[in-house]
C-alpha cells in the first residue's frame, strides 16, 4: 500500500479501510458531501432526494438511449443495462449511509484531542460521482462462476471535488461504492455535516481469491429471513461474495419443497419456522443485489436423519438410543441408505423441485457429504456391512446419480472433503471439494487436480470456543470430558483468524487450483441472540485475508498493528449499521499508538 500525505498522527484514520486496497493513496485534504451531490451512472443522472423518491435517475429516455445504443456492442444481444438497477439501488444505499450513518470516530483518536475539520469559512464540497463501468458484463444472468468474474475497481477523488468509481463489472461497482462509505465521517456537530480528510485518494484494487465466503448453519437453530438478509450486508461490506447456507442436518429441515411438503411440515421445530420459496428467492436477489451469491448446501448421506421423520424408509439407523455416537457425530442419527431405489426416487423428486429454482441466481449446488459413519450401514438392509470396501461402491454410485442430476440442472457440484480424501470417490473435475480438518486436505485436493476451497477449522470455524454443547451423566463420561471444552477449542480470536494462509505450503500451480475459502459458523450454540457478536467481527479478519491475501506486496505477513485499528473501525461502522458485534480492543488501545497495546 503507497501512502503520501502529511499523515495523521495515527495510521487508522489515515488509511482505515478494510479489508485493505492493493493500492492505495491518499492527501490530507478535507472535502464534504451532501445529498444534493450530482452522481451520474452510464450517462443516467440522479438528482437529489425528494419526497417521493430519493435519488431518482433523471433523464429515463436518455438512460433507454444510452442502454440501446450499447447492445450492439456487448455481444450475444445481452447488455450491462441488466445490473442497472443493482447499481443504481447500489449508489442510494452508498449515499444512505454516507449522509445517515453518524460515524464519528472519536475511539480512534486521543482523548481530548481535536481531530476535526474546521467548519469556520467556506467548505470545499465534492461536486460530483461518476460511476463508470467499462466492460459489459458477459451475460444477463446473477450467476457467474467464480474466476469468471472481475471485481477490480479504481476509485478516485481529486482535491477539487471530483469522484469517479469505475470497474469493468457491476460486480467491481459495488466494491468501489463499499470503499466509498469507509471514506467519510460525521462531524460531532452534527449540523457541520459529513466530510473526508483523505483527498486526493486514489485506489486500484482486486481480490486475492475469487471466493470469499461464509457457511452459515441454519439447521441447528433457526434463523429468521431478516437475519439471513442483514448478514448478507455484513459480508458485501466486508467484500465477501458468497453465503453457503447450511440448510439441513440431523436436527430440522426448514426448506419447504412443494413437490414434498411433508419435509418441512414434519421436519421444522415448528410451524412456520421454514423458507418458503418465496423466502429463498428474496434471500438469493437479495445477495444478488450485494454482490454475494448465496449457494445451498443440502449435506447428504450423513447429517439426514431428519428425512426419517416423514420417510422412515429411507433412513438407516434412524434415532438409535441410547448409544448414538456409535451411528453418528451428533445426535440424531441417521443416513439416507444407499441401495435403495427409494432414496433414488426421492432425491429425484427433490432435486427436480429445488434445483431450478436455484439455478437462475447461482451457478453451485453443495451435496455435502462429510461424516459419513459406516456402522449406519450396517443396519442397512442393502448394505448390511461396515466395511469401507463395501460400502464404496454404493457411495459411488449414490454420488453419481445426484451429481448428474445437478449437472443436468446447470449447476456444479461442492462436496466436502471426505468424498474425496476418505472415501476415494472419483468425482468430476468440475467438482469443487471443500476442505475443512487440515491444511493437509488442501494439499491432497489440489494434488489431485480439484478446485478448492479452504477453510481448516483450527483456524477458521468460529462456533469453537463455547464448551460441549452434550450433557455428560455423572461417572466415567463426566470424567473423561471434564472441563467439558469441545473438540475445536479454543475460541478462534480474529488474530488467529488472521494469521492463516490459504496457500501456505502449496507450489504455485497447486495455489491456483484455491479458489478462495469459507469461515463457518455451525448453530449448535448459536441463534439469532447472539449469531453477530459470534460473527463479526472475526470474520472480517478472514475477508481481508481472502481480498487482500496474507501477505503484502512486498511478501510480507501483514501486522496485527496495522490491521488492528482498521479492524476497529470497521467494526464500529457494522455496529451503526445494524450489526450487533463485540469489540476487538478496549478504547484506550484504539485511542493510542496500537503499539502500546502490543508486545
Amino acid at each position: 500500500m503507497r501512502i503520501y500525505a502529511a499523515l495523521l498522527l495515527f495510521a487508522s484514520l489515515a488509511s482505515a479501510l478494510w479489508p485493505v486496497p492493493a493500492d492505495y493513496a491518499h492527501g490530507n485534504t478535507t472535502l464534504w458531501i451532501s445529498r444534493d451531490v450530482q452522481v451520474s451512472y452510464s450517462g443516467a443522472v440522479c438528482r437529489p432526494m425528494s419526497p417521493n423518491n430519493r435519488y431518482p435517475f433523471l433523464h429515463e429516455q436518455e438512460f433507454d438511449s444510452f442502454q440501446n445504443s450499447t447492445n450492439s456492442t456487448l455481444g450475444g444481444g445481452h447488455s450491462s443495462s441488466c445490473y442497472s438497477s443493482i447499481v443504481k439501488n447500489a449508489v442510494q444505499r452508498t449515499l444512505d449511509i454516507i449522509c445517515e450513518e453518524g460515524f464519528v470516530p472519536w475511539k480512534l483518536h486521543p482523548r481530548n484531542s481535536d481531530f476535526e475539520p474546521s467548519t469556520a469559512g467556506p467548505k470545499k464540497q465534492i461536486s460530483s460521482i461518476v460511476v463508470r463501468q467499462t466492460s459489459p458484463d458477459p451475460a444477463c444472468s446473477p450467476r457467474p462462476l467464480a474466476n469468471k468474474v472481475d471485481e477490480s475497481y479504481e476509485l478516485d477523488i481529486t482535491a477539487a471535488g471530483q469522484v469517479t468509481l469505475t470497474a469493468p463489472s457491476y460486480r467491481g461497482l459495488l466494491h468501489a461504492l463499499n470503499t466509498l462509505t469507509q471514506l467519510f465521517y460525521q462531524h460531532s456537530q452534527r449540523e457541520a455535516g459529513v466530510y473526508t480528510n483523505l483527498a486526493p485518494v486514489t485506489i486500484k484494487d482486486k481480490p486475492k481469491f475469487a471466493w470469499r465466503g461464509l457457511n452459515m448453519d441454519v439447521a441447528r437453530n433457526w434463523y429468521p429471513v431478516a437475519d439471513i438478509l442483514r448478514t448478507i450486508d455484513a459480508l458485501s461490506w466486508n467484500k465477501f461474495n458468497h453465503l453457503h447456507i447450511h440448510m439441513t442436518d440431523a436436527q430440522s429441515w426448514p426448506l419447504q419443497i412443494p413437490a414434498l411438503p411433508e419435509l418441512a411440515d414434519k421436519g421444522a421445530y415448528a410451524k412456520g419456522l421454514s423458507y418458503s420459496p418465496s423466502d429463498v428467492k428474496q434471500i438469493q436477489e437479495y445477495g444478488n443485489d450485494r454482490g454475494v451469491e448465496v449457494v445451498i448446501e443440502v449435506d447428504m448421506p450423513g447429517h439426514q436423519s431428519i428425512v426419517g421423520v416423514s420417510h422412515p424408509e429411507l433412513i438407516t439407523a434412524f434415532n438409535v438410543q441410547p448409544n448414538w455416537d456409535t451411528y453418528a457425530a451428533e445426535p440424531p442419527s441417521g443416513q439416507l441408505k444407499l441401495n435403495s431405489p427409494a432414496v433414488t426416487s426421492f432425491l429425484h423428486t427433490l432435486f427436480d423441485d429445488l434445483l431450478p429454482r436455484l439455478s437462475p441466481y447461482s451457478a453451485y449446488f453443495h451435496t455435502g457429504g462429510d461424516e459419513v459413519n459406516m456402522n449406519a450401514y450396517a443396519l442397512d438392509e442393502g448394505v448390511n456391512s461396515n466395511d469401507s470396501k463395501v460400502i464404496q461402491p454404493f457411495l459411488q454410485k449414490f454420488i453419481d446419480q445426484n451429481h448428474e442430476q445437478v449437472r443436468a440442472k446447470g449447476l456444479t457440484p461442492i462436496v466436502w472433503e471426505e468424498m474425496l480424501l476418505q472415501w476415494n470417490l472419483t468425482l468430476g473435475k468440475d467438482v469443487i471439494v471443500q476442505t475443512w480438518q487440515s491444511d493437509e486436505a488442501v494439499k491432497d485436493s489440489v494434488k489431485q487436480g480439484y478446485q478448492t476451497l479452504v477453510g481448516n477449522y483450527n483456524f477458521w470455524y468460529l462456533d469453537c470456543g463455547k464448551g460441549q454443547w452434550l450433557n455428560f451423566k455423572e461417572g466415567d463420561s463426566f470424567k473423561n470430558f471434564y472441563p467439558f471444552a469441545d473438540y475445536c477449542s479454543p475460541t478462534k480470536n480474529w488474530r488467529l483468524i488472521y494469521s492463516y494462509d490459504p496457500i501456505a505450503g502449496l507450489t504455485p500451480d497447486e495455489a491456483k487450483l484455491v479458489l478462495g475459502g469459507e469461515v463457518h459458523m455451525w448453530s449448535e450454540q448459536t441463534d439469532p441472540v447472539n449469531f453477530d457478536d459470534m460473527v463479526w467481527p472475526r470474520a472480517s479478519a478472514a475477508g481481508e485475508v481472502l481480498w487482500s491475501g496474507r501477505q503484502d506486496a512486498s511478501g510480507q505477513n501483514r501486522s496485527q498493528i496495522d490491521a488492528s485499528p482498521r479492524l476497529a473501525e470497521m467494526r464500529e461502522r457494522m455496529v451503526l449499521r445494524g450489526i450487533k458485534c463485540g469489540p476487538s480492543q478496549m478504547v484506550f488501545c484504539t485511542q493510542n499508538d496500537p503499539t502500546w497495546c502490543a508486545l
